[in-house]
């Protein structure tokens, strides 16, 4: 099987070409690096084109042609020499720590001193000359220069691949952080829209429902009263989200969202729509402001338990009771459970999902499900309850009619 070199790159022939021309011409006019060596001007040639290939694999196998290289420079040392075989090395050098393994660019830089270091107090010994310090100097910028150079090159280089990794990974986490505000924000939107229409629209769909279907004058009358009122009501919410949502250029302030204040027109619109409901409100009168995430959440869930009692619960007595502490706010709502005598609406499931999310952004708990009833264990009642945590310290600390 043939051994295949990996291609040099366009740089590196370069190079190799413009060195070994330069080393030609150096060798042309006579000029060397030393004289009276073993061997002849002409076997300094051999150095150089070995030298002048090694620069071809300066990037693909840069320890390779460092040994090499490092074997060449000494063979050269037996011949008259050639500066551009020098300088060849030193650029091999210098590539085998920019380009080579990471233990390698630790490696060389320390090794390379320590031969120079060595060399130094070497000749120094033998020729007791200090002159022979220059011997040293020599090699430390053959060997020891180009190392420390390359190891300046490759910190940079690394320094430069992890600051843009980083960007990288900022930007992503960037574009992560956006595209989970957009779905929470889809998510919100979508809840709030559910939440304010689905009343509306279900109490329409059932009073047309029994409009088309009970042949009577009056009954007729009564469900268009109720569809008007709940389409008026309905066009209204819809015109407030859309107030929300609409990025105005004037200085008009959004619509208020709803609060606890306006159970008393939820309930009124839920009897108006056919539910008999009861609200046991047992909030202290001078009860304190609740925080708006919680008064919210509260007034949602209570509006979503009316529409799905108005969609599914069988005839009966739908009540809603609220509970207040200084740490929690309690919502509890349960309504007949069984097959609905009358029309009935079509639910998407996603009025639950709404507000266990709700209860859940504000790191409360959410139940809800069948259970017997208090009243007679034959009958069964659907329970929503919700407790929506309250920090205290967003209370009226003048306020003393709410008890732990």
């Amino acid at each position: 099987m043939a051994l295949s070199l990996p291609r040099p790159h366009r740089v590196d022939v370069q190079i190799a070409v413009g060195s070994a021309l330069a080393g030609l011409a150096l060798w042309g006019l006579g000029l060397h690096t030393q004289t009276d060596r073993p061997l002849g001007t002409t076997w300094a040639l051999i150095p150089l084109f070995v030298l002048a290939g090694l620069e071809l694999l300066r990037r693909s196998m840069p320890q390779t042609a460092l040994v090499i290289g490092t074997l060449a420079l000494l063979a050269d040392q037996f011949t008259d020499g050639n500066l551009a075989s020098i300088m060849m090395f030193t650029d091999i050098m210098y590539a085998a720590v920019v380009y080579g393994t990471p233990a390698a660019a630790r490696r060389i830089p320390v090794t390379t001193g320590m031969i120079t270091v060595a060399v130094t107090i070497g000749f120094l010994a033998w020729f007791r000359d200090p002159e022979a310090i220059l011997v040293g100097v020599i090699t430390g910028l053959v060997s020891f220069a180009p190392a420390t150079t390359g190891v300046l090159v490759r910190t940079h280089r690394e320094a430069a691949v992890a600051a843009r990794l980083r960007a990288e990974q900022t930007a992503l986490l960037a574009e992560m952080d956006r595209v989970q505000a957009i779905t929470a924000e889809r998510a919100r939107m979508a809840r709030e829209l559910h939440d304010m229409v689905a009343n509306h629209l279900s109490a329409i769909a059932i009073h047309s429902t029994a409009a088309l279907s009970l042949d009577d004058p009056k009954t007729t009358r009564d469900a268009l009263s109720v569809i008007r009122e709940n389409s008026v009501e309905g066009l209204a919410e819809m015109r407030r989200l859309i107030g929300i949502l609409r990025d105005a250029g004037d200085d008009r302030e959004p619509a208020a969202a709803p609060t606890l204040g306006g159970l008393g027109s939820l309930i009124g619109n839920a009897r108006t729509n056919g539910l008999d409901v009861t609200l046991d409100d047992a909030r202290a009168p001078d009860g304190s402001k609740l925080p708006a995430p919680v008064e919210l959440a509260a007034y949602r869930i209570i509006q979503e338990s009316l529409t799905n009692a108005l969609k599914h619960a069988s005839p009966g007595l739908v009540t809603v009771a609220i509970a207040q502490s200084r740490r929690a706010l309690e919502v509890r709502v349960t309504s007949p459970y069984g097959t609905p005598s009358g029309p009935r609406a079509p639910g998407s499931g996603s009025g639950l999902v709404g507000m266990r999310e709700r209860v859940e952004l504000l790191g409360g708990s959410f139940e809800s499900g069948p259970e017997s009833d208090a009243d007679g264990p034959d009958r069964k009642v659907w329970r929503i309850y919700a407790t929506l945590p309250i920090d205290p310290s967003d209370l009226d600390p003048a306020d003393e009619g709410v008890t732990e």
